[in-house]
């Protein structure tokens, strides 16, 4: 009896190892880690015309974790509405494309710690109408589908004439025809949309946010040792500057899509120079 017992322990210690066996252990074990970006929206997630590889500023921060981890980079390309099922279906270990923490998407996926930080900003052509909030029911505006944008912009704008739209080119391609007019996006991303296009005189970004939103790191539901290691990991590349780095290679002075740093992580927002 004392030697079942025995036995019957260790088939218990043995199933409950299995059953804690965690992603962290996985990707260490596979040494690969696997991270969903945006593949056309700059400069968080883009296809290099030189490399031909998916680079940007989310891309620096999930190659800095593969670095830390002693692992290789994976880079799985989405769009706004692909992120969680991504996520949930086990085909990325972590999303990391400007993705927006809420209540209703924390239901789903765990979130780390804010890394970025961003307002919900417009692109108009210039001459239209949109000095202030209130002047968003008035209009048809472009939105990426499945975003928090969209839902500030039907939850607080009744008035606008809503259009969806799979990514935010397309919106941007429907404000050149004349479908909608304006679009709307994080500030960072419009800033980087705009540089990138030749007629960029032609279109501006009115002086104003609707919402602020903070960005985090996407991670499967329940993995916390994998979350610990996120969390830690971007505290530590703020305390070293190399998070700062990252941000100035992307919107720094000296880049096509300047833009003062207003958050830092771990402290929060930052007041501007």
């Amino acid at each position: 009896m004392k030697n079942w017992s025995t036995i019957v322990a260790a088939a218990l210690a043995l199933s409950a190892g299995l059953a804690h066996a965690d992603r962290l252990d996985d990707i260490r074990e596979k040494g690969v880690l696997t991270v969903a970006s945006f593949d056309s929206n700059p400069p968080f997630g883009f296809v290099d015309a030189k490399s031909k590889k998916i680079e940007g500023l989310d891309v620096d921060f999930a190659r800095a974790l593969a670095d830390k981890l002693g692992v290789k980079l994976e880079v799985v390309p989405t769009n706004p509405a692909n992120r969680v099922p991504l996520l949930v279906s086990n085909k990325v270990d972590l999303v990391l494309a400007n993705f927006t923490i809420t209540e209703e998407r924390a239901k789903q996926v765990d979130f780390s710690i804010p890394y970025f930080a961003s307002g919900q900003q417009f692109i108009i052509k210039k001459g239209t109408r949109l000095e202030k909030p209130e002047d968003i029911n008035q209009l048809r505006v472009g939105v990426d589908k499945g975003t928090v944008n969209e839902g500030v912009i039907r939850d607080k704008y009744p008035g606008a004439t809503v259009v969806a739209y799979d990514d935010t080119p397309f919106a941007f391609a429907a404000l050149r025809n004349g479908n909608v007019q304006a679009i709307t996006q994080d500030g960072p991303k419009l800033i980087g949309l705009l540089a990138n296009v030749p007629d960029r005189d032609k279109y501006e970004v009115p002086p104003f946010t609707v919402s602020d939103d903070l960005i985090g790191v996407g991670i499967p539901k329940g993995e916390t040792a994998l979350k610990q290691f996120v969390d830690s990991s971007l505290q530590e590349l703020e305390d070293s500057g190399k998070a700062e780095q990252i941000y100035d290679t992307w919107f720094g002075p000296d880049t096509k899509t300047p833009l003062e740093r207003l958050y830092k992580i771990g402290h929060g927002k930052i007041e501007a120079k």
